[in-house]
């Protein structure tokens, strides 16, 4: 059978052959025993309603097997012959080109270059999951194929509900992942629901199909790491930058650090990972002796090097022997994935990784008390090198969250705040987010290399215009970003699909992408899909992480999120989506994201201008409402460039009125 043949084939009505597991990939860590005796029945007859009667009884006692080896069900046996990747459009059946273009986007987040855990289907985070098991994804593939322009594919938690009759105007997908009802959103629930295969974890652009690899983070962890040194007044060149993680988004912090111009030093437990982050040429040297990495990070700094240093081992060990060694961290922060803490997001000293594996999954209790154990230690180690002046900020990965709920040394003297402020407080939130500038990203569905590199030089002379006549208060995010475009394609971070991501305002947003279409209805380039990570100014409310520095009480509504994909439903975009959960974990976050595809069209024209202004301008009025200084500056700005809109402004009350 041809490529085109089995997409339109769906869930084969012929068994195919069981597939022997695959050692070489990097699979997920068994799950916690969840279910009850009753509970697992219910997962079977959940997972068999896929599958016709007449396979259920070969099929009931290997999905058993898997239940009670894996923790969950993933259908191994179906996962297709054919390699994940993202393929030119052309290559995609359908009678729609927005469908094709989704089916480019959920195959480049399963392609193993970009994958985390490939088999299991998680693309990023430990468990940002694209779909649940491979029948799901064999059925949305096919409805993708089949659809027009005049559908709508529903997507509940990885499951395709199916086709509905909608109309041209219509996203062609809509996606929901995790969407529970609030009381039953702790740790456990998910764990529960996610074995029974009705709810899954999308993270952030794992489950709305528009995770591009680890560039995205590269450039955001280039400006967090640029701005965190600005902000402590020294210059990156020698400086140390101590970090954890180099799984799937955490892999960008060496790379970032490069860009950026320091040395960086980044802890990681996991073997594979590392090994395939050194082959990748995301890490230039590793380390798995503490003694021997301490000397070469006194070298680096003696010689002001660019080098990004990867141990093999607990961050936590890096911590306490710096500190022993009086060598000084500038930036300190972590990036593992303590959004998951009990499941293979963060890992206990004193033990290897194998031991941590086989812990967690066998003795959960006795796991959860050695992570938290050890989150004591690393936060004393953190505490005793910011009394000597370095600059440690919470990246986002609930690092703070869990470390007081590990009863860790870490809140302030108001026992209410945490000691360290999370790079959105500190960095991103007054610096980008509240002025409109957040992670903007395309992918050229040709997969053609030289319409990146036209769509990069379209991007930057588009910028280079902006920037002549932009005010004072966003000329630095304007340069670095120009900056970052035309350092793009030397950096090498395609991996995965020709994609490319910048910071940018909605005025860059919209001129940018306008500039794609025109481009596109001259012949100079191929159809282009637009997209951003859910971290950004307006799709995510995260009060840990994207909305951290909303101050009037508001932080853990999620009212913004929802009106946003409500919004680009109706503005014009090709799929949005809506997830409980991202970064920093389940019940702690609900985050939205969209794609749309650009064909050239003057009806592209219309609901981009459309789309991309309400995308950004949403959260910036939000922002605004909150007293964030930035935000109003630039809803007001905007205001004047679009009579249509017309925001609250709030009134600021004195503060002497307030001490009465």
């Amino acid at each position: 059978m041809t490529f085109k043949d089995q997409i339109k084939q769906g869930i084969p009505t012929t068994l195919p052959n069981s597939k022997p597991y695959d050692l070489a990939i990097n699979h997920a860590p068994k799950r916690k025993e969840i279910l009850s005796p009753d509970e697992k029945k219910l997962a079977l007859r959940n997972a068999l309603r896929y599958f016709e009667p007449q396979h259920h009884a070969i099929l009931i006692k290997e999905f058993k097997e898997e239940l009670e080896t894996y923790g969950r069900i993933y259908m191994y046996r179906f996962r297709p012959e054919y390699e994940m990747k993202a393929r030119p459009i052309s290559d995609y059946p359908g009678k729609s080109e927005q469908a094709k273009s989704i089916m480019l986007m959920i195959q480049n987040n399963l392609d193993y270059a970009v994958a985390q855990h490939p088999h299991e289907l998680i693309t990023y985070g430990g468990n940002g999951a694209v779909f649940s098991n491979w029948a799901q994804y064999l059925l949305t593939m096919q409805y993708l194929s089949e659809m027009t322009d005049e559908q709508t594919l529903t997507m509940y938690s990885g499951h395709p509900m199916g086709l509905f009759p909608s109309h041209k105007e219509a996203p062609r997908v809509v996606v929901t992942n995790g969407m529970v009802i609030p009381n039953y959103s702790k740790a456990d629930d998910l764990e529960k629901m996610n074995a029974l295969g009705v709810s899954q974890y999308g993270q952030m652009t794992a489950g709305s199909y528009m995770y591009i690899g680890p560039q995205g983070i590269v450039h955001g962890t280039t400006i967090t790491v640029l701005n965190g040194f600005r902000k402590i007044k020294k210059a990156t060149s020698g400086g140390l930058f101590v970090t954890s993680g180099l799984g799937g988004m955490s892999g960008a912090q060496p790379k970032a650090g490069n860009i950026a111009g320091c040395i960086t030093v980044c802890a990681e437990v996991n073997p594979k990972i590392t090994k395939i982050r050194h082959e990748q040429g995301w890490i230039n040297e590793v380390f798995e002796d503490i003694n021997q990495l301490v000397n070469r990070v006194k070298l680096a700094k003696a010689n002001k090097e660019i080098v990004s240093i990867a141990y093999l081992g607990n961050v936590v060990d890096i911590w306490e022997r710096f500190d022993i060694e009086n060598i000084t961290i500038d930036l300190g922060s972590d990036q593992t994935s303590l959004h998951n803490p009990w499941a293979g997001g963060y890992y206990p000293t004193g033990f290897t990784f194998e031991e941590s594996n086989v812990l967690m999954a066998n003795h959960p209790e006795k796991f959860k008390e050695e992570v938290q154990k050890t989150l004591r230690r690393h936060t004393s180690a953190i505490n005793k090198h910011t009394a000597k002046g370095t600059y440690f900020f919470d990246y986002g990965n609930a690092f703070l969250l869990e470390a007081s709920r590990a009863g860790a040394d870490i809140m302030a003297e108001n026992k209410i705040d945490f000691k360290y402020n999370s790079y959105v407080q500190d960095i991103m939130g007054p610096m980008c987010f509240d002025y409109g500038f957040g992670p903007f990203r395309w992918v050229c569905a040709s997969g053609k290399p030289e319409d990146l590199s036209k769509t990069d030089a379209i991007a930057c002379q588009v910028l280079e215009e902006m920037i002549q006549n932009s005010p004072d208060e966003i000329k630095q995010q304007m340069h670095d970003n120009i900056t970052w475009i035309k350092g793009a394609q030397e950096n090498k971070l395609v991996v995965g699909s020709q994609a490319r991501i910048l910071y940018a305002d909605a005025e860059g947003r919209v001129k940018i992408a306008e500039a794609f279409n025109q481009a596109i209805a001259k012949g100079e380039i191929e159809t282009v899909i637009l997209g951003r990570d859910h971290h950004d100014v307006s799709g995510t409310d995260s009060p840990y992480r994207e909305t951290s520095n909303i101050y009037d009480g508001s932080s853990f509504t999620a009212d913004m999120a929802i009106q946003n994909v409500i919004g680009d439903s109706f503005r014009g975009a090709t799929w949005v989506s809506i997830h409980n959960g991202g970064g920093v974990g389940w019940g702690e976050v609900i985050n939205g994201g969209f794609g749309m595809v650009l064909d050239g069209s003057k009806e592209a024209s219309r609901r981009l201008k459309s789309m991309l202004f309400w995308d950004v301008n949403n959260g910036i009025s939000r922002r605004s409402w909150a007293r964030n200084e930035g935000a109003i500056f630039a809803i007001k700005r905007a205001m004047v460039t679009q009579p249509l809109l017309k925001v609250t402004i709030p009134n600021i009350v004195k503060e002497a009125l307030l001490d009465y």
